[in-house]
């Protein structure tokens, strides 16, 4: 609360302050630009190469901002900053956006010249100097048609093919880093843990200690599968993203395959209970067939087969366990 009260408003600001303000904003979004242009560098060097001309584009921007406080104002720019005034727009944390894909980093970039041009048309307006309005009109217009810089990004790219290649290496490392640890988890808690569950189940035909061994095998094929993943490949040489990522994913999954047919057994009726569970089983395996089918180009049918076959085969032998 302190720190609000002593934020300047922007009406409040000199000509000079406004200035600053415009030169620091202006170096701030040249640095986001180069952090996203570093960040898609690897998988998706056209965007990237947009990003740098854009943050190049700001660079121009501060020097002419520069240049002219010094003819106004002198070689002294005071420090003033967007948290320092209030109701001034905000940049989204850097690192939040870059794990949100490039769709999301496109969007951000347009949005981030909409706030800029707002500015300019305000700070303008503000303005006694002729120079001044003239330069920070100027620069309204320049960010208002940089506003659609991502969306002639993406037709450019789409044009030359680029767009297609590059959303094609974002689906493919969602797939790596994603789907497949949590597809991977979620067939192994699905399929790994109906045998003790059901054994459990028909040799006591106790739904709350079923319950228990239930959430037990779960949990613990989660830990196990979740840390496996996480450490079974760094992903540097694999391109398999985040081994933090995937072990989450793998580990998660794990435990919902699990959960899923344990749940029912906190119904106190064993019969009730198993027959939920039952249905429980069919909709995991189906459900995973149609994971595969839909992310790994797997025919659905064949999936649909190894999987049912597998987890029904799983399902016999632990009722029989534990119905000897």
């Amino acid at each position: 609360m302190n720190f609000l009260k002593h934020r300047k408003q922007f009406r409040d600001l000199s000509e000079q302050q406004i200035l600053a303000l415009a030169i620091s904003s202006e170096e701030d979004d040249a640095r986001i630009y180069r952090g996203y242009a570093e960040t898609l560098r690897a998988d998706y060097p056209g965007s990237a190469a947009t990003f740098e001309a854009m943050a190049t584009e700001e660079d121009e921007h501060r020097r002419l901002l520069i240049d002219l406080h010094v003819s106004r104002f002198g070689p002294t720019i005071p420090l003033i900053r967007r948290e320092h005034v209030a109701g001034y727009y905000a940049r989204r944390p850097v690192w939040l956006i870059e794990n949100l894909g490039l769709d999301r980093i496109r969007q951000e970039a347009e949005l981030m010249e909409y706030d800029a041009e707002r500015f300019y048309l305000a700070a303008a307006a503000r303005s006694s100097d002729a120079a001044t309005r003239k330069l920070l009109g100027d620069l309204a217009a320049a960010e208002a048609g940089h506003q659609n810089t991502a969306a002639d990004l993406a037709d450019a790219l789409k044009d030359g093919g680029v767009l297609t290649r590059e959303n094609e290496v974002e689906h493919r490392q969602f797939i790596l880093t994603w789907v497949q640890p949590a597809l991977a988890g979620l067939m192994d808690g699905s399929v790994s843990t109906l045998a003790p569950i059901f054994a459990t189940a028909f040799a006591t035909q106790d739904t709350w200690t079923t319950f228990l061994v239930g959430i037990a095998a779960s949990v613990g094929a989660g830990i196990s599968m979740g840390f496996t993943e996480a450490a079974s490949d760094d992903g540097e040489l694999s391109g398999r993203g985040s081994p933090i990522k995937r072990g989450f994913a793998s580990g998660v999954m794990t435990t919902v395959g699990g959960l899923g047919h344990a749940l029912p057994y906190l119904i106190t009726d064993f019969w009730t209970a198993t027959v939920i569970a039952f249905v429980v089983v069919f909709l995991e395996l189906w459900a995973i067939a149609w994971i595969q089918n839909k992310y790994m180009q797997t025919p659905f049918f064949r999936a649909a087969f190894q999987v049912v076959l597998g987890g029904a085969l799983v399902l016999a032998a632990g009722i029989l366990i534990g119905s000897g």
